[in-house]
């Protein structure tokens, strides 16, 4: 079982390039890849998400990525000096006209369109893709490994929480039996405090039988012991098993609810309150299950 809580990060080095990968993921019902990457580096996308989709089945990934030339690192910046003079010139004329202070600095003639121009080294795009799919998978790795160690924890939560439910359903099924029994008694106490001439025997067992055919929970007894056992079963599993552990708290939940509905009985209601606890707890943790 793995957790969809994780972090890892990858560095690579070949030929003057250093790449960096680093990968934050968390929790997610589907596999949600979310990456900003500057206009030069574009066409890292597709490759990244291709390579985290072999990885990863469920959460959500932040991904960053550095790419840094070891042996041009410095961008060049060129000027205009003559469409900076331009701008300029037109800056002391537009004051003289309007007779507001020319305020215009080096700083603000820098950002006006034109006047400089960002020249980055040139991009070995092959090689940088190829640094960059090593690295990410260095950075799941590190992610994988993670998340295995935080599902071993989540793993023993659930376990706990799972034995409760089992040992719950045990008390619920021993005293589902007395119930109809108890019911009986307390019915013919009833009728006979209310007549004189004692119980119609056929009318109390009939009563007897409606009240065992309402309040029978044998099936959502038998169902929620199939749950269960499936839910040990995935505990133990490999793979993508968060939904399918999702689906089955469901139905143990709805089991749980109709178990507490049927069954007219204080020592049933308890359990099934203590059994519904349980069961949310479950199903929060199984929130962070890949």
């Amino acid at each position: 079982m793995r957790s969809m809580t994780g972090c890892g990060t990858g560095r690579v080095q070949q030929d003057g390039w250093e790449v960096t990968v680093e990968l934050k993921t968390v929790n997610h019902r589907f596999l949600d890849v979310s990456m900003r990457l500057p206009r030069n580096l574009s066409f890292l996308e597709q490759p990244i998400r291709s390579r985290i989709g072999k990885g990863l089945k469920r959460g959500h990934v932040d991904v960053y990525v550095t790419v840094r030339n070891q042996e041009n690192a410095s961008a060049q910046v060129t000027v205009d000096p003559a469409l900076a003079r331009l701008y300029a010139e037109a800056a002391r004329q537009i004051a003289e006209i309007s007779g507001a202070a020319n305020d215009v600095t080096v700083s603000a003639l820098m950002r006006l369109e034109g006047v400089t121009v960002l020249t980055e080294p040139e991009m070995d795009e092959e090689t940088v893709t190829c640094l960059c799919m090593e690295a990410c998978g260095l950075a799941l790795d590190r992610v994988t490994a993670m998340r295995e160690k935080e599902g071993e924890q989540l793993k023993q939560d659930l376990a706990l929480h799972l034995g409760a439910v089992e040992a719950l359903r045990e008390e619920v099924l021993g005293r589902a039996p007395m119930v109809v029994t108890d019911y009986r008694e307390k019915l013919e106490t009833r009728l006979k405090a209310l007549r004189a001439d004692g119980v119609d025997p056929q009318r109390l067992a009939q009563e007897t039988a409606l009240m065992a055919d309402r309040c029978a929970i044998d099936e959502e007894l038998a169902r929620l012991e199939s749950h269960l056992g499936q839910m040990w079963q995935y505990l133990e599993a490999e793979g993508e098993i968060g939904k399918k552990m999702d689906f089955l708290i469901q139905e143990m939940n709805r089991e749980t609810n109709t178990i507490g509905s049927k069954a007219s009985d204080l020592f049933i209601a308890q359990r099934v309150v203590s059994m519904k606890s349980e069961i949310e707890k479950m199903r929060e943790q199984i929130q962070n299950a890949e």
